[in-house]
């Protein structure tokens, strides 16, 4: 499906494996095309299984070695308040996945605060959005705009650690805010807010899993945000959902995009 302006765009892949080949393929092409004149691009990560199987592709990419890693910019849409070693930890799991396995200068690489470095949940989302100011697009907006940001999308159609009908959902006033008692565990998190998310040029939203296609009609039904946290995402350029044929249940063929 295209639509000028706020285009989404559903692309299918029958496994989750050749999915997540696919949008490591589109990802480092998106890398060398913002990075070939010296841009700087700025990317924000996502967690869960397909998050970590769609930056492994592009490690093992033959192409991976063709990026100047130098120029890009990591970040993540939320993360887990835990340690860094915690298994839980978004970051971690892209650093096992693909950030250890590049040569990412350790400067370009933005994490939320854990705990043992002495801040509280809230300081740590504070801290997050501080740093996410240094590099602002502009006055206006104190944050990056991504050339790429990756979501998940859960079964409740929630994104990051956006939660449907909780009040962060609706907050435009913060780049990024503390989360308690989130509906999914761990209880504490660091989320990114909407506006900062929908200021990225391109936003990729990768599900699988026949348990994702409700969440997925919903969310190109254009439901309402506040319930669906999904279907409120938004590149500036393009928004795309990268979805699995079981994820696709529920999609109309006439709004797959079979060339994209």
């Amino acid at each position: 499906m295209k639509v000028q302006g706020s285009t989404k765009t559903v692309v299918v892949e029958p496994t989750p494996a050749a999915l997540a080949e696919r949008v490591g393929d589109r990802f480092l092409a998106r890398l060398r095309a913002r990075t070939r004149n010296g841009r700087i691009a700025h990317v924000c990560l996502t967690g869960g299984s397909m998050g970590g199987a769609v930056l492994a592709a592009a490690a093992e990419h033959p192409r991976a070695g063709e990026i100047d890693w130098s120029l890009v910019h990591f970040w993540w849409g939320d993360e887990r308040f835990v340690e860094l070693d915690s298994p839980d930890r978004n970051s971690r799991l892209s650093r096992e996945a693909l950030l250890d396995r590049v040569d990412v200068p350790a400067e370009n690489i933005h994490e939320v605060a854990a705990p043992s470095e002495g801040v509280s949940l809230d300081e740590a989302a504070e801290r997050y959005a501080a740093e996410l100011a240094r590099f602002a697009a502009s006055d206006a907006e104190p944050w990056p705009s991504f050339a790429v940001c990756f979501l998940g999308v859960g079964p409740d159609g929630h994104i990051a650690s956006l939660f449907p009908d909780r009040p962060e959902v609706t907050v435009t006033d913060a780049a990024a805010l503390p989360v308690r008692n989130s509906p999914k565990p761990p209880p504490e998190r660091v989320t990114l807010t909407r506006p900062v998310l929908n200021a990225s040029k391109r936003v990729w939203l990768v599900l699988t899993g026949a348990d994702k296609a409700s969440a997925l009609g919903l969310a190109l039904a254009g439901a309402s945000y506040a319930s669906v946290p999904a279907a409120g995402a938004k590149g500036r350029r393009r928004t795309v959902f990268f979805v699995d044929e079981a994820a696709a249940a529920e999609v109309s063929p006439d709004l797959i995009d079979r060339d994209y």
